[in-house]
């Protein structure tokens, strides 16, 4: 009898693997957009959560496996043209409260000016965010929202005025909520700004590195767009990539293992 209950579970186990041989979507309340950087397919990453909201590499960013957070890819913006753009889509377009989460990995420092991470675009405003490097040396971030250019100013790991290294993986998330901009770290609050509520938007792309601006250098690894203000423990969670799909090779050896091992 034990032995033809445990057939039918690893049967089931292989069916079930059958079943679910494409990888899953990455789905979460308010989650509008998200992207791997595992993969291109025709010049596109694919929008991970299935809404169809793909980017496109318009120039120079490639994929790279040798640096690599989450998954087996990253993108990296070596030259300041690289650049991935975003349709304009409404959900794109309308939020007010919003969440920007993402790994980020310097390759080499600030050039002086202003050096583009991602900007979302709207009618006469760059800033909806606006992320770049402030034209400091080395490296500091910059993320602003208009109207009024209000926002953090030169962050680093610490806060304002602290800087990044080179070739080292952060977490990056920016929580914009009301008037609240909350600014974290590897899952550290590091600093609060004052922005406006309503800030501007409306139909234009999302930028990933080049805009008018020259891109930053860097390598980004899982990028998620959201339309509401995420918590400290959402954003531990996305950090901790928790929201992934978990491979369905690793669950059927997995628990393949485990049945073995209560069977023997």
């Amino acid at each position: 009898m034990r032995s033809m209950i445990y057939l039918f579970v690893v049967a089931l186990l292989i069916v079930s693997s059958a079943l679910t041989t494409h990888a899953a979507n990455v789905e979460d309340d308010g989650l509008i957009l998200y992207f791997s950087f595992d993969e291109a397919k025709g010049g596109n990453l694919v929008d991970g959560t299935g809404g169809g909201n793909d980017g496109e590499i318009v120039d120079g960013a490639k994929i790279v496996k040798d640096e690599v957070v989450h998954g087996n890819g990253a993108m990296l913006f070596a030259k300041p043209g690289d650049s991935v753009t975003v349709d304009s889509f409404k959900e794109l377009e309308d939020y007010t409260d919003n969440s920007y989460l993402f790994w980020l990995n310097f390759t080499d420092p600030n050039s002086g000016g202003w050096d583009q991470i991602i900007a979302k675009k709207a009618p006469g405003s760059d800033r909806s965010p606006g992320i770049w490097t402030c034209n400091r040396v080395p490296l500091h971030i910059h993320y602003r929202f208009n109207p009024g250019n209000a926002g953090s100013h030169c962050v680093g790991p610490d806060g304002e005025g602290d800087t990044f290294d080179e070739n080292k993986w952060y977490h990056i998330a920016g929580i914009k909520e009301g008037t609240d901009f909350l600014f974290y770290i590897d899952g550290k609050e590091v600093d609060k700004q004052t922005v406006p509520k309503d800030h501007a938007q409306g139909e234009e792309k999302l930028y990933i590195g080049r805009t008018g601006y020259n891109a930053a250098k860097f390598y980004i690894d899982d990028l998620y767009v959201y339309d509401r203000a995420l918590s400290d423990k959402e954003i531990v969670s996305v950090k901790d990539g928790d929201l992934l799909p978990v491979e369905p090779e690793d669950k059927v050896a997995t628990t393949w293992g485990q049945l073995k091992k209560r069977r023997d």
